[in-house]
């Protein structure tokens, strides 16, 4: 879904820049509202865990591939406005240093990976928890939909943009047919990692995920014939493991991933790229501008042996976004505790 350079005409991509700063500046005001000194670090290593997981591309049907997207897993695990940076800092990463997706069309993939996913997936899964049962086996199975939807809502975004934008003249019906197609089956993997991911974590700290806030439906009591609310509990539920150890994890499995499974990920083109080849969208895309860049193609430069070169491109990729990713949320973080210190109550 990362889109290249040449793709999508200068006015448009321009235009889906503008639209990616506004949000970005509305999510970085959200963000300061959704983060606090238990979820900050969380984010940080949500950024680096999409990161490595985007490195496994999965065999879908005809010769095509898929990969995470990341909105959904990043909107449940640490909210929307915080998600939308998450899944920015990736996309910048990877642009940057991997020369995946244009640097001209960063508006485009921010837009489309980052806004559409998580407003989408966030929408439907707060949609679903208002109708299911308020436990936690709701969130997994929420999370599961939202993921399944948010791809192939990425990919008629995508159409959108080249309908407008588009810088060859393919049929608009063929590109919305194939592009939809084959990202509703690539949603069927997202769902799957999101789904077991978020259950993973609820499972052992339900109070860091945002979208399990106020999962626990009050207990109710009859008191002289009305049903009342039950004082809530004193002491908060024990967690089954600490703060420290859940980021030690997540940032160890992230390497891994990175490191070592992503060699084993699926050689095919992933949708975009196989939809592009075979219509023909791909005739005008330029050179990245990154090209040059010594981790370019998520290989190290001048090192022959594929295996190292690629997982030691992966490790480095988890280690740069970790610490990007946790040096802007924790900016965030001692912003939002300035702003409602008592210095600055104007009390």
């Amino acid at each position: 879904m990362h889109v290249p350079d040449g793709f999508i005409d200068a006015p448009t991509s321009a235009v889906t820049g503008v639209v990616a700063a506004g949000a970005l500046a509305v999510s970085l005001r959200g963000a300061r509202r959704e983060l606090d000194e238990r979820t900050a670090p969380l984010a940080g290593l949500v950024a680096a865990f999409i990161f490595a997981v985007q490195m496994l591309n999965f065999p879908v049907a005809a010769g095509t591939s898929g990969h995470l997207l990341g909105g959904a897993l990043a909107a449940i695990l640490v909210g929307p406005f915080t998600a939308v940076l998450c899944v920015s800092v990736v996309l910048l990463m990877q642009g940057v240093l991997f020369a995946d997706g244009g640097l001209t069309a960063l508006g485009v993939n921010i837009t489309d990976m980052a806004i559409v996913t998580t407003v989408v997936s966030y929408a439907v899964f707060r949609g679903l928890l208002a109708v299911l049962p308020r436990k936690r086996r709701s969130v997994t199975v929420a999370s599961f939909v939202a993921a399944l939807v948010s791809v192939p809502a990425a990919a008629v975004a995508f159409t959108l943009i080249y309908a407008v934008g588009g810088t060859t003249d393919v049929s608009l019906g063929k590109v919305a047919t194939a592009m939809i197609g084959v990202h509703v089956l690539i949603g069927i993997g997202e769902a799957v990692i999101t789904a077991l991911t978020v259950g993973a974590v609820v499972a052992v700290r339900p109070d860091l995920v945002h979208g399990a806030r106020g999962l626990r439906q009050r207990l109710r009591l009859r008191v002289d014939g009305a049903l009342v609310d039950a004082p809530a509990p004193t002491a908060p539920v024990a967690a089954r493991t600490s703060r420290r150890t859940l980021w030690v994890t997540g940032l160890v499995t992230s390497l891994v991933l990175a490191g070592f499974v992503s060699f084993y990920a699926s050689a095919n083109p992933d949708g975009l790229e196989k939809v592009a080849h075979d219509k023909g969208i791909d005739k005008k895309e330029g050179k990245h501008a990154a090209s040059g860049s010594p981790l370019a193609d998520y290989g190290v430069k001048d090192i022959s042996d594929a295996r190292l070169s690629g997982g030691l491109a992966g490790v480095i990729g988890v280690g740069v976004t970790v610490v990007a990713g946790s040096a802007v949320f924790w900016a965030l973080r001692r912003r939002r505790s300035d702003d409602v210190s008592p210095v600055n109550t104007g009390v």
